[in-house]
């Protein structure tokens, strides 16, 4: 800490005072301060800790390009880690702490890490956690974890809200300084449909920062002005508080921080807002971002650039220091003179590599000492700046007293969003920058974002793309008044590097990356700028390299003899700025993400005492436990043996099931099934296999055809919306010449299995004389339309459990009552409620491939349906399915498996081998699909693929689970272990 160093004037509202925190520390600052800005103004100069030797940092810049002063908000579920202090507006009673410390920010004893600087230099990690082996999950893992990372999140769930939203525009403006302004105002004005996106909460970029006038106007007053006449045209859309992430294909990415400002959302208001804007042309006038020097402990706290310096004593009247050295090599660093003079800092010296600059430059500096020739070789201090040596022309050095020092190395254009889609960064020898290269269509940059940096440049930039952008767009624009401008010297002679330091000298602040580390990199060959920035770290911190990237490329030319355009630039690549995951889900967050979505006989089942199992996206009743039944198992035994030897009924209403209408309906199943659907007579029912267009099987099911053009389609549960999604493009993109429709009618029917011996008898019985259900007018695979009384019911004989079985559905409004009236009419016949788990239990005794079998990693042939597969028609995925790694008779194939002791209980996952070979995945055979204790056998029974697996039926295999530390044998047999003939489906 030192003295408080709020100044006058500034853009700051001094009628509304702002209470906030800093480490416990209650401070005061006032509306329209950045928490960066209050505390500069409160004299805090030390705010945080580095990532690898926790080094004390201070504020460096004045915006998103922050890479030191990252501080953890608020408190509780809120709590908000890694956020850097100069994007955060003030507001009353913020609450502020360090992160990255221990056990205070003043006292941090993991600072002894400096001590083994010399150990853990560029790609240290890649030579010291390779040796020995056994070191990496027992010390080096560990302690990497704990390690990791600056801040914490609360572990709470999130309290607020947030929400997406879409916008299209004819032109959307990235950057509200001069540029961005004056392109609005001339589009705007010429009534084209404008979006102006800016970060600040406040608009004008630079012109906030700076002394300076347009149109005989100072710049903060004509920017106010300029945002009253936009706000007042209807076409024009202004979002402060707002951040491009990402250039997409036709849309940009865009994050609105509704209410960060606030210290709780308002109700019905979200926290942030995710915008995906369509614009038919995009303005990027972003600006640039001025760029340090690398010299001996320029990580001091009160090391700052210098244009962050201007913005703290122009725009938010606080003072960052009492006497400061400028260190610049560009005309732009000499205005911080001038402006921090007239601030009342005191300026210790000026400092400038250049031998010469201009009169009118040296003239900022008026009888301030200067230093021409000469170069800051160290900065001096612990937990602030102390001294600054300065290296004379002559090279005999001497000491500075200040406890600031503002450094401008010049400027780069601030290209990365030009980049998202393939653009690159060119070097400008005459700008001493990189800009941008090979643009997006329909995307243009202007201002210091072009390489063009003076304030007049910048408007004449704005103006001219914004009438020309509104005449592209068929808006007639009457030609623009050129704006008058402060005029403004901008010469650099580009320094990346002061040689001689004495001390440690960093390119990458927050991530402690020094030049002794890109001198590693070059000399260990990792010279590539992808490989410098990966060995080394560099620019792949929060900042993603804002302030370091471009410095540290340059230093690798000089060290590789090249010069900086043949060394090339990294791309940047989406997101720019970090964007909340909750941003991205909006409103989808838990039961707007996945609702529970209940069936119609949800609450019968839960009087029947049902327990309940998340299946997809529907709550489904798992099995029904009956007083003095102890155990899950007890319940589904009962429920198979009373299926198998009476009859059961099953909410089957969470199967997808898709209406297909139209005179080529046929034709189209033929094109998405294995098999032919073009033949199935009105009244029948067939099962059929689906592939993906890899030849992998999508899913399986059951299509009904209740008229000459209108069919009904069965899916399963989980791959009910897949299903519908795979349909809908093969209809509108392969095939849109058929005459097909289709809709999802999954929750306009509810459905229930009716299973077992005396199915028959109890569906004779709820339907009476409606229906006939003899084997001779409703046989095996028939379907058919009948009524309930007054209820449309349709019927299906079809069976997942191998039994005698039926399914019934009727309008999903009388999904309960239908339960009920199944439940009366089958009092006497034995009828029982059954649950997913006997269902599977059943369906594996029947050796029924399901969710575990379609795994998106089998095809039909694997599962036992290569047979089905038509060689007379076309479908998707045929000629895909017939790569000969899918053909391969080694594949692993459906099998069965019974333990030989029928004692040991079967697992999902165990991994098959051959008896007497030794585990590994050379000699793997295969592995365990479905498991159950099979209630007809007494014995757990199982399915698995195996490889050649049909022809090894009656062999034994090595059934090994290391997990579960299980071992032991198992005979191969007929994945159907009961009523393999099919005699009790067909009644």
């Amino acid at each position: 800490m030192s003295a408080p160093a709020r100044l006058s004037g500034g853009l700051i509202d001094r009628s509304k005072p702002l209470r906030f925190s800093f480490d416990g520390k209650s401070m005061t600052g006032f509306a329209g301060d950045t928490l960066a800005s209050a505390l500069v103004a409160g004299g805090t100069r030390l705010v945080g800790r580095s990532f690898k030797y926790h080094r004390p940092r201070g504020i460096f810049t004045a915006g998103p390009e922050e890479p030191n002063a990252l501080v953890e908000l608020r408190s509780g579920a809120r709590r908000e880690p890694n956020t850097k202090a100069t994007t955060i507006e003030l507001y009353d009673g913020l609450e502020a702490h360090s992160q990255n410390r221990w056990p205070s920010l003043a006292f941090d004893l993991r600072a002894v890490h400096q001590l083994a600087s010399p150990l853990i230099v560029a790609g240290f990690y890649y030579k010291t956690f390779m040796w020995p082996a056994s070191f990496w999950e027992k010390l080096y893992e560990p302690a990497i974890r704990r390690s990791a990372g600056l801040g914490s999140l609360s572990g709470e769930p999130d309290p607020d809200a947030y929400e997406k939203a879409t916008a299209f525009c004819d032109l959307l403006i990235i950057g509200a300084g001069p540029a961005g302004l004056a392109a609005a105002l001339a589009a705007g004005r010429a009534g084209a449909r404008v979006i102006l996106v800016e970060d600040d909460f406040a608009l004008g970029g630079r012109l906030l920062s700076e002394v300076c006038e347009i149109d005989g106007t100072p710049g903060a007053l004509w920017a106010q002005q300029a945002e009253a006449e936009l706000a007042s045209l209807s076409n024009v859309r202004i979002l402060r508080r707002a951040s491009v992430f990402g250039i997409y294909d036709d849309e940009v990415g865009v994050l609105e921080r509704v209410a960060d400002h606030l210290p709780v959302p308002p109700a019905f208001t979200p926290r942030q807002r995710l915008w995906k804007i369509v614009p038919r042309e995009t303005l990027l006038a972003t600006g640039a971002i001025e760029r340090p020097i690398v010299f001996g402990g320029n990580d001091r706290p009160g090391v700052m650039l210098a244009s962050a310096a201007r913005t703290y004593v122009n725009r938010f009247a606080a003072a960052p220091g009492q006497r400061a050295v400028v260190f610049t090599s560009s005309d732009d660093g000499w205005r911080s003179v001038a402006d921090l003079t007239r601030a009342g800092v005191g300026i210790a010296a000026v400092v400038d590599p250049r031998r010469e600059v201009a009169p009118a430059v040296r003239a900022l500096a008026g009888n301030v000492p200067v230093h021409l020739g000469a170069s800051v070789t160290d900065a001096i201090g612990g937990q602030r700046l102390k001294a600054v040596e300065v290296a004379a022309a002559d090279g005999r050095r001497h000491t500075c007293e200040a406890d600031l020092l503002t450094v401008s190395g010049g400027w780069n254009p601030n290209i990365a969003l030009a980049t998202h889609l393939g653009g690159k960064g060119e070097w400008r020898d005459d700008v001493a920058a990189f800009v941008a290269s090979g643009v997006p269509k329909g995307m243009t940059l202007a201002g210091a974002a072009a390489g063009r940096f003076t304030l007049a440049q910048a408007l004449e930039d704005g103006a001219r793309w914004g009438v020309e952008a509104a005449t592209r767009m068929g808006h007639a624009s009457s030609a623009q008044t050129p704006y008058r401008a402060s005029d403004e010297a901008f010469a650099v002679s580009p320094l990346w590097q002061v040689a001689g330091a004495r001390r440690k000298a960093f390119v990458d602040l927050q991530n402690d990356v020094t030049a002794d580390d890109i001198a590693i990199s070059a000399r260990e060959g990792f010279r590539s700028v992808e490989h410098l920035k990966r060995y080394t770290t560099l620019g792949m911190a929060t900042d993603q390299g804002k302030t370091s990237n471009v410095n540290g490329l340059a230093m690798m030319a000089a060290l590789t003899g090249r010069d900086i355009a043949a060394t090339g630039t990294t791309r940047a690549r989406p997101p720019q700025v970090p964007v909340a995951i909750a941003a991205f889900g909006g409103l989808s967050t838990g039961k707007h993400f996945k609702p529970t979505r209940l069936t119609a006989s949800h609450d019968w089942a839960t009087e029947q005492g049902a327990s309940f199992v998340e299946t997809g996206q529907w709550l489904r009743a798992q099995w029904f436990a009956k007083p003095g039944e102890t155990d899950w198992l007890q319940s589904v035994v009962r429920e198979v043996n009373a299926v198998r030897s009476a009859v059961g009924i099953c909410d089957v209403s969470t199967l997808g099931k898709i209406a297909l209408c139209g005179a080529d309906v046929g034709t189209f199943l033929d094109r998405v099934y294995i098999n032919t659907f073009s033949t199935l007579p009105v009244g029948k029912v067939r099962y059929g296999v689906m592939l993906r267009e890899d030849g992998f099987v999508m899913d399986d099911g059951t299509t009904a055809r209740l008229a000459d053009d209108h069919y009904v389609m069965s899916t399963t549960t989980a791959n009910a919306v897949k299903v519908m999604q795979h349909l809908e493009f093969c209809h509108q993109v392969l095939w849109p010449e058929l005459d097909v429709q289709m809709v999802s009618v999954t929750e306009q029917w509810a459905q229930v299995s009716v299973a077992g011996p005396n199915s028959r008898a109890l569906l004779q019985k709820l339907f009476g004389a409606a229906a006939d259900l003899s084997d001779a007018a409703f046989p095996y695979m028939a379907c058919g339309e009948f009524r309930l009384g007054n209820v449309p019911a349709r019927l299906f004989r079809i069976s997942f459990s191998g039994e005698l079985a039926y399914e019934i559905a009727v309008p999903a409004g009388y999904g309960d009552a239908l339960m009920r009236a199944l439940m009366q009419a089958g009092d006497g016949l034995g009828v029982v409620p059954y649950g997913t788990e006997a269902l599977g239990v059943m369906r594996i005794e029947k050796g029924h491939a399901a969710g575990n079998e379609l795994s998106g990693q089998t095809v039909a042939r694997d599962l036992g349906m290569g047979r089905m597969m038509s060689t007379k028609k076309d479908f998707v995925g045929r000629v895909m399915a017939g790569r000969p790694a899918l053909t391969d008779p080694q594949r692993p194939t459906l099998i069965g498996l019974r333990p030989v002791d029928r004692a040991t209980r079967l697992r999902n996952g165990a991994h098959l081998f051959t008896p007497g070979v030794t585990p590994s995945p050379e000699t793997d055979q295969g592995y365990v699909t479905s498991s159950a204790f099979s209630p007809s056998l007494g014995h757990w029974i199982a399915l698995a693929l195996l490889v050649r697996g049909p022809e090894r039926i009656g062999e034994r295999i090595r059934v090994y689970d290391p997990i579960r530390s299980e071992d032991y044998e198992a005979e191969i047999v007929s994945p159907v272990f009961v009523d393999p003939d099919g005699g009790r489906l067909r009644g």
